[in-house]
C-alpha cells in the first residue's frame, strides 16, 4: 500500500480542518486576538473596531466552513476530491499571506502553513506514486 492510502493522510487532513476551525472560532470570540495572526494592531477608532470586527467574523465563519468541508470531504468523499480541497485550501493560506505581505509583515504566518496543506493533499493524490 502506498502512503497516499495510508490513514495517516487522513489524520493530518482532520487535524488541519481543526485548526481551521479553531482560527475561526477564535476570530469570531476574540477578534484582537484573531488580528495577531496578521501582525495587525485594531483600530483605536471605535467605528473602524467595530468593523474590523465585522470583518474578523466574516473571516472566522469563512474558517470554519472550510474546516468542515475539509471534515466532509475526509468523511464522505473520494481520495481526489480530499486532496483537491487541501490543495485549494492552502491557496486561500496563500492568499491571505499575500494580503499581509502587501501590508508589509505576517505573511510568513500564513505562508508557512500553506505549503504543508497543500503537500498534505498532493500525498492523497499520490504524488509519492512517481
Amino acid at each position: 500500500m502506498s502512503f497516499s492510502k495510508s490513514s495517516v493522510l487522513n489524520l493530518f487532513a482532520t487535524a488541519i480542518a481543526t485548526i481551521s476551525i479553531g482560527f475561526g472560532i477564535n476570530a469570531i470570540v476574540r477578534p484582537d486576538h484573531g488580528l495577531t495572526f496578521f501582525e495587525w494592531e485594531p483600530p483605536a477608532d471605535a467605528a473602524l473596531h467595530r468593523m474590523v470586527d465585522s470583518l474578523m467574523a466574516i473571516y472566522g465563519i469563512r474558517d470554519i466552513f472550510m474546516g468542515l468541508v475539509i471534515y466532509a470531504t475526509a468523511y464522505y468523499g473520494s481520495r481526489q476530491a480530499l486532496g483537491w480541497t487541501l490543495i485549494l485550501n492552502s491557496a486561500v493560506a496563500f492568499a491571505d499571506g499575500a494580503v499581509c505581505w502587501t501590508h508589509g509583515q505576517g505573511q510568513w504566518a500564513h505562508w508557512g502553513y500553506a505549503p504543508l496543506i497543500a503537500v498534505t493533499g498532493s500525498l492523497i493524490l499520490g504524488a509519492d506514486r512517481t
